[in-house]
């Protein structure tokens, strides 16, 4: 759940990115500080969505292990 959470929320800012791209406040410094701030915060959110997947494929990988040794 955690998952598709972050990564619904990632992609929310790059929707955001996109359109201050179409409006074309690129050149803007209020457009830079905003572009920056949302390619922060999505990556933080992606970060947290690659955390979580990489913790749920550690515990599977190890559960089989788990059984082997009892």
């Amino acid at each position: 759940m955690m998952f598709l959470l972050s990564v619904i929320m990632g992609i929310t800012p790059l929707l955001g990115i996109g359109w201050i791209a179409e409006n074309g406040s690129f050149i803007t410094v209020d457009g830079l500080f905003t572009t920056l701030i949302l390619l922060t915060l999505s990556a933080i959110l992606f970060l947290s969505a690659f955390l979580d997947l990489r913790k749920r494929s550690q515990s599977i990988s190890q559960a089989p292990q788990a059984q082997k040794a009892s």
